[in-house]
């Protein structure tokens, strides 16, 4: 018998020549809308009433000088890691370790405050700063160098390296840095009044590290927008092989985007432990340096969208402990919804680079 010859469909993707200047806004609000849709569809299943659960999210943190607090408490180190690790993606350096970077940003900075514990100098804080800073960059180094001597992906040394921060955070404070009179928690001594962030709302946690991240906001701006070096990285980012083909160095923008996201990383960890937390514990931060990626992303990498979605973020983190007193939300409902608005404002990303073509394919058939 002959054989039969059907047309089906296929979908191609097909490269955008031209995108508007709405499409990285409206990525970032596609991401949001359809993370609702799916956060009140999941309620639903549980059971819960969505408007209850959005006024606890949205509502109640914004009704009281404390939740206003916690929100602007949360926002500096999100959106001083988001800076960091932007000026690195731009560049298609992919720093995955903020976290870890944080956690040695705050080891340096309390092994520091811990060793002048009873100095009151007014230059035992911008030492700490200094430091931890510097410990956070040379920790991201280790990654910059295997990336640049051995072609390591970045995206595997960051992670990893994470993890090696985390024990060694254990280790210092069940080991060395313990506190003798701490009841054997796993813990370091308190640090001195001098070592310690101002408060920045009077009878609340809000502390001026949030300042840093203003501070870096100003910097990412002027260095990625209005700099030739951060031109180059955007070029490297966006055209690797026309980088390469103007001479651009392609080791210095991997050593610049670890270094710049490490650095920002350790200052957010000393943010921590000279803010609201006040020593070094086995616990320094919620997981603000995983978050902060999809800070990152939904500021569309620019530095004054990022400003508006970390304190989105932070609203979220202050909103999910509101939800599970007031609305009896599980916990893991605010790791659902940061983890879908990654996932959406990827996927609209996708849509807004590539053009989505169905194609017909002719398939030959035997009867």
């Amino acid at each position: 018998m002959p054989e039969r010859v059907l047309r089906l469909p296929r979908l191609r993707l097909e490269l955008r020549t031209e995108r508007s200047g709405f499409a990285i806004i409206g990525v970032s609000i596609f991401a949001v809308a359809a993370t609702f849709a799916v956060a009140v569809i999941l309620l639903a299943i549980l059971g819960k009433s969505p408007v209850r659960v959005a006024d606890a999210f949205f509502v109640q943190p914004l009704s009281s000088v404390n939740g206003l607090a916690e929100i602007v408490l949360k926002t500096g180190p999100l959106l001083l890691i988001a800076q960091g690790l932007a000026v690195g993606y731009r560049a298609d350096v992919w720093n995955i370790g903020a976290e870890g970077q944080l956690i040695i940003g705050g080891i340096a900075a309390g092994a520091l405050a811990l060793a002048f514990q009873d100095s009151n100098s007014v230059l035992i804080l911008p030492a700490m700063i200094l430091v931890g800073a510097v410990a956070g960059a040379a920790w991201a180094g280790i990654a910059a160098l295997l990336r640049v001597r051995c072609n390591a992906s970045e995206i595997l040394t960051t992670f990893m390296l994470s993890g090696v921060a985390l024990q060694l955070l254990y280790y210092l404070v069940t080991g060395p840095l313990r506190d003798p009179a701490g009841l054997n928690f796993p813990q370091s001594a308190t640090f001195g009044d001098a070592a310690l962030f101002g408060a920045l709302i009077p009878d609340t946690r809000a502390n001026t590290s949030l300042l840093l991240g203003l501070a870096a906001t100003l910097v990412a701006y002027v260095f990625m927008e209005r700099s030739v070096h951060g031109f180059r990285l955007i070029v490297g980012g966006l055209a690797p092989n026309a980088a390469r083909y103007a001479g651009f160095s392609e080791a210095r923008a991997v050593w610049i985007g670890l270094l710049a996201g490490g650095a920002c990383a350790g200052l957010a960890g000393v943010g921590e432990v000279a803010g609201p937390i006040g020593m070094l514990q086995r616990v320094l931060s919620p997981g603000y340096g995983f978050a902060a990626i999809i800070v990152a992303f939904l500021g569309g990498l620019h530095p004054i969208g990022i400003v508006f979605a970390a304190a989105l973020m932070a609203l979220l983190y202050v909103g999910g402990d509101f939800a599970l007193v007031s609305a009896s939300v599980p916990t893991a409902f605010t790791m659902i919804f940061q983890s879908l608005l990654l996932t959406f404002y990827l996927a609209g990303a996708l849509l807004m680079t590539y053009r989505v073509r169905v194609v017909p394919r002719n398939v030959r058939v035997t009867p």
